[in-house]
């Protein structure tokens, strides 16, 4: 999974401007949450290796770069990605986290996978603004609190149930994951309503829907 996420980030960095200057940015949702959660992330593995937990270290690096990074985060940047209007700020601004956030986690999951975090490493770090001969002599990630975003993550988990929801209602009724459906939402609220015209290209894209 970790060897296909790169593959993936490096297809679309490479020979890219990832903003290793610090260039303007724009990050919409699916940045500020990735990022948020990489802060929350790095706070529970540094406490699982204090409490010499490094189950509960593995499992929550584990977690992140598995679920929320490479099934979420991954899927979510295409919409941007591969859209023709966007700017060359959101652009960057998707590229550079893509390749700042794998490259930290990269450096969290030195300790428990040497050699694969290695090798990607040496192809990535450029990318981020990194130099350096290897991973080992980099310094272990440490949290930012202010950069923790509790409405990128609120809004976040509502896109996810939204998501989720619409994948549910497929396997149930046995429609195929790529037809296009009309969805209709019932008792939505004015936040529910705020979120779905905010949000509407991600669910289109993740939920393919008309």
């Amino acid at each position: 999974k970790l060897w296909n996420a790169a593959r993936f980030v490096l297809m679309h960095a490479e020979g890219q401007d990832t903003g290793v200057n610090d260039e303007p940015v724009t990050l919409d949702l699916p940045e500020r949450w990735i990022i948020s959660r990489l802060q929350q992330v790095e706070q529970e593995t540094a406490e699982a290796i204090e409490h010499y937990r490094f189950d509960l270290a593995a499992q929550a690096l584990y977690e992140f770069v598995w679920n929320e990074y490479c099934d979420w985060y991954l899927e979510l940047s295409k919409t941007v990605l591969n859209d023709p209007a966007s700017t060359p700020e959101a652009l960057r601004g998707t590229r550079r986290t893509l390749v700042r956030v794998l490259e930290t986690a990269l450096r969290l999951l030195h300790p428990f996978m040497p050699y694969i975090t290695e090798e990607i490493w040496q192809r990535v770090a450029p990318l981020a603004g990194r130099s350096g001969d290897t991973i080992q002599h980099q310094p272990y990630p440490v949290a930012d609190p202010a950069r923790i975003d509790e409405t990128a993550q609120a809004d976040m988990d509502w896109l996810m149930a939204f998501v989720l929801g619409v994948r549910r209602i497929r396997g149930e009724m046995n429609i195929a994951p790529g037809k296009p459906l009309e969805a209709r939402v019932q008792y939505a609220t004015e936040a529910d309503l705020a979120r779905l015209e905010r949000y509407r290209p991600y669910l289109a894209d993740l939920a393919r829907l008309e």
